[in-house]
């Protein structure tokens, strides 16, 4: 069975920072192309980064110099660093695991607001 959790969300003031988690069971983490969505309210669900399986990353303009995206495959967990949040990056965060299937995350909510 697999699972992927996600943690870390909550309440920042604007400028701040916040760690997301997520950690895959019932997986072979390494082979997975590892990603984060987010969905705000009235809102598609939007890409935000992903991170390949030998660890190359992509970001979405929208987020690029102010996110990070990183892995620990031994703890088979998946991390986006936020840092200089902004109101319009509340949203609930999803993370996703792509190889030869799709697998998601039930998501974190992330709120920026003072």
């Amino acid at each position: 069975q697999v699972q992927l959790v996600e943690s870390g969300g909550g309440l920042v003031q604007p400028g701040g920072s916040l760690r997301l988690s997520c950690t895959a069971s019932g997986i072979r983490f390494m082979l997975y192309s590892m990603g984060w969505y987010r969905q705000a309210p009235g809102k598609q669900r939007e890409w935000v980064a992903t991170i390949s399986s030998i660890g190359r990353t992509n970001y979405a303009d929208s987020v690029r110099g102010r996110f990070t995206i990183s892995k620990d495959n031994a703890k088979n967990t998946v991390y986006l660093q936020m840092n200089s949040l902004k109101p319009e990056d509340t949203a609930i965060y999803s993370c996703n695991a792509r190889y030869a299937s799709d697998y998601w995350g039930q998501g974190t909510q992330v709120t920026v607001s003072s």
